[in-house]
């Protein structure tokens, strides 16, 4: 048993505690110092916080992390010139064996004034190896001429369903492809890491989420990722908590062995099967009511209304619930509009209104907007896409931008939300997340004091709600996880200062001094007497 005191702790249900009891992972009393050091001290051991706040420890609501733990060892491609990609492309290239894979993560065409790269350009600096650069979105992605080739990729190449190979004038591939059928083509060719290598690469990463305060993620990455996953929890090599998409490709093995949303335990169980409804902004294949700004193009709908409900059948059928990525209002709406029909097949049918979910819900139209509290669909929305994108957005959307990212009213028309961060299509870091909510603005400061349509800007409050207890409570361990009260898990940090005492434009650079799950210390650089854990 462990007190800790002269804390400042966030616990709404108990205003004004500052001393807190840890006993066998679970906190068992909060409450003033006096009442809490007289009541447990004598079997205690006991640590004086000299003052540090005490948070319950956060939660990702949407990662995929088998493709974080790959992009780590990857180029970094997130650079304000397609020619400083370029270059860091050949710095990698000259340094890689000759028959090795050149792969880079990051690149947005929207920030290079000259836009997309071409193979022959990559060509130039990776010299007979094969080169694949995914772009930021992870909607898209960038190959060279030995990629193209080994892949079979050529000028009688057909689009695959759901993606397309962008071609020149004359009908030649590019090398950019979009989407998922498009740039499975050349993934599909790429030497692909053991299952030993996915489980040390992940073992590796969990300490860099734990630095930054996370103890728990929804992972919506792939089979590969679910099967190391479960290696890692078997071996109890490390106590990082996930709650685990089912993959599309492989949910008819899911329902053949009996599995259904919620299957598990604390610290790896099973969410809703992952669809995709349309791609994304930034290549301009979100799927919109009206062209984006100066095109004709309205985005790609990957899944129609009756393929959705379809699909929605068969997983509630089988206890399976449905998450669902959906960027463009078009795609919200059908999306909403499958969701309705669903709930109305599970009242038909007797079945359990089960936890579904949109994923990003980046562009809505207002008067889509209370459907999600009429259905009792969850908002998981990344709020550090908001001022990441907040220039795109503006010239591909104009005023329809006042309905983008829009926390606040989703907020304020009822609906159930979780928060998270998109990685590695942004950083990992719960406190930019939070930054991102509370002030609308980038870190260095723009658009302004006021931030991006400040009307859309969530308290610290809701923010931390929506990456603390709110996951918890998706992910059906809400009774367990998610905030500091007696019964629930010990999973918390410590902080050297209060975030709600300082200037909100200071949230992005907080980082925890400690991190604890089910009372085991996991990260700290304080000398607190505690020693971490190592994976």
């Amino acid at each position: 048993m462990i007190i800790l005191h002269n804390a400042n702790i966030y616990a709404p249900d108990h205003p004004g505690a500052t001393a807190l009891v840890i006993d066998q992972g679970r906190f068992s009393a909060i409450g003033p110092d006096a009442e809490i050091l007289d009541g447990f001290s004598p079997m205690a051991r006991v640590i004086n916080l000299e003052g540090k706040t005490i948070w319950p420890g956060l939660i990702d609501a949407h990662v995929h992390l088998r493709q974080l733990a790959e992009s780590v060892s990857m180029i970094d491609c997130e650079t304000s010139t397609l020619e400083e990609c370029l270059s860091r492309v050949k710095t990698a290239a000259d340094q890689l064996p000759e028959d090795a894979w050149i792969k880079g993560h990051g690149w947005n065409q929207n920030r290079w004034e000259s836009g997309f790269g071409n193979a022959h350009m990559l060509d130039s600096v990776s010299g007979d190896r094969p080169a694949y650069l995914t772009a930021k979105s992870l909607h898209a992605a960038w190959a060279n001429s030995r990629a193209l080739q080994l892949a079979g990729i050529d000028a009688h190449t057909p689009d695959p369903p759901g993606g397309t190979i962008l071609r020149d004038a004359e009908g030649h591939p590019t090398g950019i492809l979009l989407e998922a059928g498009a740039m499975g083509l050349v993934e599909a060719v790429i030497p692909k890491p053991s299952p030993d290598e996915t489980i040390t690469k992940l073992t590796a990463l969990f300490p860099k989420l734990w630095a930054f305060g996370l103890v728990g993620v929804h992972d919506f990455d792939d089979f590969a990722c679910w099967k190391a996953l479960q290696a890692i929890d078997q071996a109890r090599a490390t106590p990082l908590r996930v709650h685990k998409s089912i993959p599309f490709d492989h949910l008819d093995a899911f329902i053949n062995a009996g599995l259904r949303t919620g299957f598990g335990h604390d610290r790896l169980n099973l969410g809703g099967v992952k669809l995709f409804s349309d791609g994304a902004l930034g290549p301009q294949t979100a799927a919109m009511q009206a062209p984006f700004e100066g095109t004709q193009t309205t985005g790609d709908l990957l899944l129609n209304e009756d393929e959705l409900v379809e699909i929605g059948r068969l997983a509630v059928d089988h206890g399976i619930a449905l998450a669902v990525h959906a960027i463009g209002d078009r795609a919200n709406h059908i999306v909403l509009n499958a969701f309705e029909h669903l709930r109305a097949y599970e009242e038909d049918h007797h079945l359990p209104h089960l936890p579904h979910r949109i994923e990003h819900v980046q562009i809505v139209d207002p008067s889509d907007l209370p459907r999600f509290a009429q259905l009792g669909i969850v908002a998981s929305v990344q709020p550090v896409h908001a001022p990441s994108d907040m220039i795109m957005a503006d010239r591909y959307l104009g005023k329809r931008a006042q309905h983008a990212y829009a926390y606040h009213s989703l907020l304020a028309s009822g609906a159930a939300y979780a928060l998270g961060s998109d990685t590695p299509v942004e950083p990992f870091n719960p406190f930019l997340g939070l930054h991102a909510a509370v002030t609308r603005r980038r870190l260095d400061g723009s658009p302004g004091p006021e931030g991006w349509h400040p009307g859309q800007r969530l308290s610290l409050n809701e923010a931390l709600y929506g990456f603390s207890h709110s996951p918890a409570l998706i992910s059906g361990q809400g009774s367990l996880l998610g905030k500091i009260s007696p019964s629930f898990a010990a999973d918390f940090i410590l902080l050297e200062s209060d975030p709600f005492a300082i200037d909100p434009h200071q949230l992005g650079h907080i980082q925890p001094v400690a991190t604890f799950i089910a009372g085991q210390c996991v990260f700290k650089t304080t000398d607190i007497p505690f020693d971490p854990v190592h994976p």
